[in-house]
């Protein structure tokens, strides 16, 4: 439980105010600073040297404990896209999603897990670390494997070499229990994006909500996490009824009395 203090294991995923940022970024990370959030993972923001990045987080108080970014960047020019994320401060990097070209079929999907797998090698010789953030399409199945996409990624890679940044509402919405994908990758999940789902959501038009206003079961989510090793819990809500502000406040405020 919190005592008012900012919590060092949330964060806020800066997509979910990517909007304002547009206009403002300054402001922007100054009003997250001031909403409660030390730490954020970069994503979605606006496209600046890295350098420019540090400076804007650090005007504003902020750490960068994780970023999204493309698997091809590293493949085209790793030390520069390593440089990137330490000038940033981001120790744990993921791509948000499988490449485009890895997509269309079983083998195409496993050539996509070998990639990734090597790439996550390197990056652990580089003190990183390259997790794999799921939407809902990686609960489907391809014809001729009865297991979902996300466990057979899973089960293709290294556990030292890619990791699980689990979208816990992507689960959830992909038909699957977040709970038991929590336990089944124990020790594979440092960082986990917290996303609630709302009530009035329908298949093909997803949509999320402030967390603990949603119908996922936090209690459980949150008591499973700390049993598996989850180090951080970053909420995310893709999008907002109404101002952005609103929903990180609310959601600041329930994972402050919630973990």
């Amino acid at each position: 439980m919190s005592n008012g203090k900012p919590h060092p294991r949330i964060a806020l995923q800066l997509y979910t105010l990517r909007d304002p940022a547009k206009k403002d970024l300054n402001g922007t990370l100054k009003r997250a600073r001031d909403i409660g959030f030390e730490f954020v993972q970069w994503s979605g923001m606006p496209e600046l040297p890295a350098a420019e990045i540090r400076a804007a987080l650090d005007a504003a108080g902020l750490k960068a404990i994780a970023g999204h970014d493309s698997v091809e960047k590293f493949e085209k020019d790793f030390d520069a896209a390593v440089a990137y994320w330490k000038t940033i401060g981001a120790k744990d990097v993921a791509p948000g999603g499988m490449m485009n070209d890895c997509k269309a079929d079983l083998q195409a999907w496993l050539r996509g897990a070998a990639r990734l797998d090597a790439l996550g090698a390197k990056l652990n010789a580089a003190d990183m670390r390259l997790s794999y953030h799921n939407h809902n399409f990686e609960l489907e199945k391809f014809p001729d494997d009865p297991r979902p996409k996300l466990d057979i990624l899973y089960e293709a890679t290294s556990p030292k070499n890619l990791f699980c940044e689990f979208d816990t509402a992507w689960i959830h919405e992909g038909g699957a229990d977040t709970v038991h994908y929590l336990r089944r990758y124990k020790d594979r999940c440092p960082v986990i994006h917290v996303k609630d789902v709302a009530k009035d959501s329908k298949p093909g038009k997803h949509k999320f909500c402030p967390l603990g206003k949603g119908v996922m079961h936090w209690d459980e989510i949150f008591a499973v996490s700390e049993e598996v090793g989850v180090e951080w819990y970053v909420y995310e809500q893709d999008n907002c009824d109404g101002d952005p502000f609103d929903s990180v406040r609310i959601s600041y405020e329930f994972l402050q009395h919630s973990i």
